[in-house]
């Protein structure tokens, strides 16, 4: 599987402040109580009138590598002969990876499949024997499929033959003409291209390392962030880890039936806050995330069990 050369990373310029701001205990307080107001099952009581007695930044980083990566797959196909010229063994057939294939923009997703060159021919229609048409499968080729309503299947009315199955009993099966479809493999072609088709599958593939936070909360995701500059350098060693590993397992996994066409790699600043308070005389604890100061208080000492109608 051929490769393409990557360009060694390039160091970027140092930020001039990624530090992030203390929370403010009003802010802390006012996220809070907007979080408990959001939930139907949640008593406001703890969030208004709970007492916050510490607080402490847990502020830490999230790793994302994105691998861009073309894969390609090959199989035989059948389409209705619509003129195409047959160039079996004209020339020798290109291998899956010289075909041309333009990709999209990187890191989208797409697919694209390719009749290879050199590996066509014309055949007549198996599936009807080169007749255009197959018996239908709803009538079995009768072309009546089910009984006449006007005179309940008998074939008379009134003593007379009904005049609307014309005395078959039987109402004409609207799936077909008098039993015969058209092929669904030739459309009525009568003969059909034999072709190697070419599968070219562009794909992004994203993973993403949450250092230091997988004990505070396992549940929550984050929208809201501050980027940080690239890895090269980076004074976090758990980061400079992920990195490595995950670069590793992507090139080692990917180079095998796939090309990497291009990686990329970012490094954001999460702001989290644990908050300790106090609510009748017990000791709870919530944390506020991201610039929209999002809330995850898995153990809030006030719900109620809901019934919605």
């Amino acid at each position: 599987v051929p490769t393409e050369p990557m360009a060694p990373p390039q160091p970027g310029p140092a930020p001039e402040d990624w530090s992030i701001p203390s929370l403010p205990e009003d802010v802390a307080q006012e996220a809070f109580k907007s979080f408990a107001s959001s939930q139907c099952c949640y008593s406001e009581a703890p969030a208004k009138n709970g007492v916050i007695t510490n607080m402490e930044v847990f502020n830490t980083y999230r790793y994302r590598l994105e691998t861009f990566t073309e894969s390609r797959s090959t199989e035989w196909a059948t389409k209705p002969h619509e003129g195409e010229l047959a160039d079996f063994y004209t020339q020798t057939a290109p291998r899956p990876w010289e075909v041309q294939a333009t990709p999209p923009s990187h890191f989208t997703n797409h697919t694209e499949e390719i009749r290879v060159p050199y590996t066509s021919s014309i055949q007549d229609c198996n599936s009807c024997h080169a007749t255009g048409k197959i018996q239908c499968q709803q009538c079995n080729g009768s072309g009546f499929d089910k009984e006449c309503w006007v005179c309940n299947g008998s074939g008379t009315k009134n003593d007379e033959s009904c005049s609307h199955c014309d005395g078959n009993g039987k109402e004409r099966c609207t799936e077909c003409d008098q039993g015969m479809k058209e092929c669904e493999t030739c459309k009525g072609k009568l003969r059909v291209l034999t072709y190697i088709k070419l599968k070219v599958t562009f794909e992004d593939i994203m993973k993403t390392n949450i250092h230091a936070l997988e004990t505070l909360m396992t549940k929550d995701t984050f929208s809201s962030h501050f980027q940080v500059y690239p890895l090269l350098g980076f004074p976090n060693t758990a980061i400079v880890e992920a990195s490595e590993r995950l670069v590793r397992e992507q090139q080692s996994k990917y180079t095998q039936n796939s090309r990497i066409l291009q990686q990329r790699q970012t490094v954001e600043l999460i702001p989290v806050t644990k908050v300790n308070y106090k609510w009748k005389g017990d000791s709870h604890v919530y944390y506020v995330y991201g610039n929209e100061n999002k809330v995850s208080a898995d153990n809030y000492p006030a719900t109620c069990c809901c019934v919605i109608q």
